[in-house]
Formats: C-alpha cells, sequence, structure tokens
C-alpha cells in the first residue's frame, strides 16, 4: 500500500503531501500544519522523498508477502521532524503489529540523491520482511536465559543473577546484529533494483558514516564491507 506517509510532526514534507532495528516508539500526534510553504530546497527534497516512497513502497510489500516470513506487508511510512534529530531510519512494529519504517527530516535532507533514499527504505523494509525484530527478541531470550542458569549455578546473588541475564541478552542480540545488517543490505539492494533505482550509487550514503570498523559486538559491519556486498548483490541481479 503506498499512501498515506505519517508524519510525526508537522513540516516541509507536509505541506508537499497536502496534508539499523528499534524498538517501538510511541508516535506523538500529527501536528497542525502551517500556512507558510517550504523553501525551495525543503520541497524538492520532499517531492524526492514522496516519489522514492510510492516506487519502492510497493515493491518492497510485493517481496514481504511472496517470502511469507511476516504476517502483515502493510507498511507505514512516517517521517519525524523532532527537533535536532540526526539523520536516521529506523523500522519497527506498531500496537497493532504494523510495520513501520521512519526516517528523519536530516536523513532525507543529507540524500544526495533518489538512489539513496530508495536503498534505505528497501533496508529498512528488509528487516521486516526477514523478521529481524523476532529474531532478536529470541536470540536476547536465549542468551538471557543461558547467562541466567550459569549465573545461578556459580552461585550468585540475585542482583547478580539479574545483571548477568541482561548481559547476556544484550550480546546474543549483537552477535547477529552485524549479520542481519549485511542480509537487509543485500535484500534491500534488490528491492531498490527491481523499483529502478540503482542501490550501488544508493550505498554512497556508507562514505558519510562514522565507520563502525571491526568492533568486538559491534552492531554494524564496516562501511566497505557493506558496500561491496551492494555491489555483489547487484552484479548477481543483473548477471555479471
Amino acid at each position: 500500500m503506498r499512501f498515506p506517509l505519517i508524519l510525526v510532526h508537522a513540516t516541509a514534507i507536509a505541506l508537499v503531501l497536502g496534508g539499523c532495528v528499534a524498538p517501538t516508539p510511541a508516535l506523538p500526534p500529527v501536528a497542525p500544519v502551517p500556512a507558510t510553504a517550504p523553501p525551495p530546497v525543503a520541497r524538492a527534497a520532499a517531492e524526492t522523498f514522496l516519489a522514492v516512497v510510492a516506487q519502492v513502497e510497493p515493491v518492497a510489500e510485493s517481496y514481504c508477502r511472496s517470502r511469507g516470513v511476516a504476517q502483515n506487508c502493510d507498511f507505514r511510512i512516517v517521517v519525524d521532524d523532532r527537533p535536532g534529530q540526526p539523520p536516521n531510519a529506523f523500522q519497527t512494529l506498531d500496537r497493532f503489529n504494523r510495520p513501520v519504517i521512519g526516517f528523519t527530516l536530516a536523513l532525507i535532507a543529507d540524500a544526495r540523491n533518489a538512489d539513496e533514499l530508495a536503498f534505505v527504505l528497501g533496508h529498512e523494509a528488509a528487516h521486516h520482511i526477514s523478521g529481524h525484530i523476532p529474531k532478536r527478541q529470541d536470540q536476547a531470550l536465549s542468551g538471557a536465559v543461558l547467562a541466567g542458569v550459569l549465573a545461578q549455578a556459580s552461585g550468585l546473588s540475585p542482583e547478580e543473577v539479574r545483571a548477568a541475564q541482561n548481559i547476556g541478552a544484550e550480546v546474543a542480540a549483537r552477535s547477529y546484529s552485524r549479520e542481519f545488517e549485511l542480509e537487509a543490505d543485500a535484500l534491500g539492494a534488490e528491492i531498490a533494483l527491481r523499483a529502478g533505482y540503482d542501490p550501488v550509487l544508493g550505498s554512497g550514503f556508507f562514505d558519510r558514516l562514522p565507520d563502525p570498523g571491526d568492533r568486538f559486538l559491534g552492531s554494524h559491519p564496516p562501511n566497505a564491507e557493506r558496500k561491496a556486498l551492494v555491489a555483489q548483490t547487484v552484479r548477481r541481479l543483473r548477471g555479471y
């Protein structure tokens, strides 16, 4: 389903409308739209974003239904215009278990082209299509249970057992975060390509992100590895 695009607050994008996996956020109500027109640059960015959503969302929903992992494939696209938010995108579920993909205004403004927005949207949709939120929750639960059993066997106090469970949950969840990010990069590139965009050009936004490198238990892979995977995926899909 392509529309409606839902805004967290009133923004320049709201005027054009005319009216890496996160916990479920409490989305603030939509504020009234001001009467003043957005500046040309903001309007152009908004129009580009809307065009990308119109192209990519139906492709993502088609992939979602064909994979059969997620029960709900009706994506809800939101824009977070809270002041001071850094460039960011997220995927989560609302209280009705509907998949939500959010973009901050800073990310939309920072995008150099439509291909970057298409790749990010495909990437976030891929997290839901692949069932990463429930998988991460299951891994965290397993890690907490194992850590708790080991802590109890070691004769630790109840407070120490709870602390061990929290650490076990975090370690278990993070141990698969990189795998999930790479999986979402590959599927997101495929979605963007099928929607008519260039994922290799779109992956250029990695060049402007701080490189996580190869930190122990880091939640994201190195940027160079992610760009290489996107290029490899596109070559495979294009047959060369």
